[in-house]
């Protein structure tokens, strides 16, 4: 029986043997976890001869019902977002002006511009921070927006410019039959519709900036990691290291994982061009059916 041109439905056999290499799979995933749960749970051996209590000991985390400890803790979080937000307003900036000069119809504007691009596109972005730290002297947190700033806006003016490329030549003809001036089309008539197109990827790149915002870690920049893993760990002890490495990933992962869903519903949307999906208009239709006047 075939239910697909490319492939024909797999048989009882091989059904069954699916099912049997998903649940190997499965036990050993979950053999994996017990293995790391127990090894970080087991006491440890630490120099001198003492006996440390395993990761997991309540002595462990007891410093986390410290309230100021939290609010230390808050405090690297607001300087992670703030450098992040900061630094993604000038990436979009950046990215919107190297867009536009990467694709002017001169080429001596957009030859220079894509060297200057493809520059900083191939600049570690720790490098970049070392080097506004050290010959500019800017300081840590505009070393670590900087850079962040640059590096990102490179790459966004990179999607900025393919959703341009992408664009039907009719909507620029459009715009010059109207009278419009090259660069009055792409303003108001190409660029807008560019820039929803790439949203979703602009929102994706803007979360791996919010990721490389721990690279101020280098720099002295009291980021979250900073705070917790460096700062926080040095005063109350290595006995919290672990623990403050798990807290510091959690959060890490709720902020970047928000911004990952909500990326993925730009899509969606974008995907819809804004109007809502053939499920949502059958359940309105039921919803007005249902709801209106007997």
């Amino acid at each position: 029986m075939s239910t697909s041109v490319l492939f024909d439905a797999p048989g009882p056999k091989t059904r069954r043997r699916s099912r049997i290499v998903s649940i190997v799979v499965l036990v050993l995933i979950a053999a994996l976890l017990v293995w790391v749960g127990l090894t970080l749970g087991a006491p440890r051996k630490a120099s001198g001869g003492l006996t440390l209590p395993g990761y997991f000991d309540p002595s462990r985390w007891d410093v986390f019902t410290n309230p100021v400890l939290w609010r230390r803790v808050g405090l690297g979080l607001l300087a992670t977002l703030e450098a992040a937000a900061i630094a993604a307003t000038f990436a979009i900036l950046i990215g919107i002006g190297f867009a536009l000069l990467r694709t002017s119809v001169y080429a001596a504007v957009r030859v220079p511009t894509t060297i200057i691009l493809e520059f900083f596109r191939g600049m570690p972005v720790l490098l970049m921070m070392l080097f506004i730290l050290l010959v500019a002297s800017t300081g840590a947190f505009w070393a670590v927006v900087i850079a962040l700033a640059i590096y990102n806006g490179a790459l966004i003016g990179e999607s900025l410019r393919a959703g341009l490329v992408s664009l039907p030549r009719g909507q620029r003809e459009a715009g010059l039959s109207l009278g419009l001036t090259r660069l009055q089309t792409k303003m108001r008539i190409e660029f807008p519709q560019a820039f929803r197109q790439m949203l979703p990827i602009i929102v994706a790149q803007l979360v791996v900036l919010l990721k490389d915002t721990s690279l101020g870690y280098i720099v002295g920049y009291n980021e979250l990691i900073r705070t917790t893993m460096n700062n926080l760990s040095s005063a109350l002890g290595n006995r919290y290291l672990f623990s403050f490495f798990l807290v510091t990933l959690a959060i890490y992962l709720v902020v970047n994982l928000s911004l990952s869903a909500f990326a993925r519903w730009l899509a969606k949307r974008g995907a819809s061009g804004g109007r809502p999906s053939r499920d949502e208009e059958v359940m309105d239709s039921k919803i007005s059916v249902v709801g209106g006047p007997q």
